[in-house]
């Protein structure tokens, strides 16, 4: 019996391939656009897949405000922070750049955009390709940099050489986050919106919840949903010295941030956590402050605390493990 030709890979792919120099995703048992002969899945989809496995677990350590970031990007629906950029990320932009902004989230879920005066817009909120947030967002950038103003930035994969944020961002410059009661900042005039430009605005900002950063406690948000509010509080220290911690307070009655609040579980998020109290629902974000201040202080005498746990700060303990969702 004769032997099969060896299968050449499709002349559309090819060109595709000789066009930009990058090899396009296709099906697992597709040819691979490469011209090897070999299914996509045995050749360059392995290394993509590979890319996507390489879990970051904490994307933003090393940036300053590492806390605000994770908060903006899980728990703030509207916030914008000016970005400084170290110079040689600068260089390489196409033409001026007036300023260079993160944004929660942009129109369409862009990753990012070029505006017209050639000022960017970076956007927090997206679906990331390379399990690595901060590699996603960095290459975001750089194609916004490139970008001709007056041109959004569509999502792709990065390349697992591509520059993250840590890489980009003067490490120096302070992280000051801007809550918004809407997304306005998506546009440079938004009086003069209409159409149905101003009918996505006014549908977007119906949906927002109430936010607000609180000024006694670092990376900690106020909002307010039907019913109740909650305080959500995005903490940097490590995991279990952090639970450790929590549950001393919960065993001794000392959790609470006043009448009618209540430790109810927590967040695991970019690999910080995230406590969140209920609310009631007259206790606005000003009266928050004080007793955010209050429980920083015994949070700090309960870290400083090495004794084993007892028996009953271990049931806490277990107890706030059961109530802790991952959600990034």
């Amino acid at each position: 019996m004769a032997k099969k030709a060896p299968k050449k890979a499709p002349a559309r792919a090819q060109q595709t391939v000789a066009a930009n120099g990058e090899i396009p995703v296709v099906g697992a048992r597709e040819d691979c656009p490469c011209g090897s002969g070999r299914r996509y899945k045995a050749c360059h989809g392995r290394e993509a897949a590979h890319a996507v496995q390489e879990l970051v677990q904490r994307p933003f350590e090393g940036l300053p405000g590492e806390g605000d970031w994770v908060a903006l990007r899980e728990l703030v629906p509207a916030a914008t922070v000016r970005l400084i950029l170290t110079p040689e990320a600068l260089s390489a932009a196409e033409g001026e750049v007036p300023s260079v902004t993160l944004a929660t989230v942009l129109p369409m879920a862009w990753p990012a955009m070029r505006r017209q005066d050639g000022s960017v817009l970076l956007g927090l909120q997206t679906q990331t390709g390379s399990g690595d947030a901060s590699r996603d967002l960095g290459d975001a950038l750089v194609q916004a940099l490139a970008s001709a103003p007056g041109t959004p930035v569509p999502p792709r994969r990065p390349a697992t050489d591509a520059p993250r944020l840590q890489d980009l961002l003067d490490p120096a410059a302070p992280f000051e986050p801007v809550v918004h009661d809407g997304f306005e900042y998506w546009l440079e005039d938004a009086e003069s919106a209409t159409g149905e430009v101003a009918a996505s605005l006014e549908q977007a900002n119906a949906e927002i919840i109430p936010t607000v950063k609180l000024a006694s406690a670092d990376s900690a948000y106020w909002c307010s949903v039907p019913d109740k509010n909650h305080l959500r509080w995005v903490m940097p220290q490590t995991e279990d010295v952090l639970l450790d911690a929590l549950a001393r307070l919960v065993a001794a009655g000392e959790s609470g941030l006043g009448e009618g609040t209540r430790l109810v579980g927590s967040f695991r998020a970019h690999g910080l956590t995230v406590p969140v109290w209920d609310l009631p629902s007259s206790m606005t974000a000003a009266d928050c402050e004080k007793p955010a201040a209050a429980f920083l202080e015994r949070l700090t005498g309960a870290l400083a605390q090495t004794a084993p746990l007892t028996a009953q700060e271990r049931k806490s303990r277990a107890d706030l493990v059961n109530r802790q969702v991952t959600i990034g």
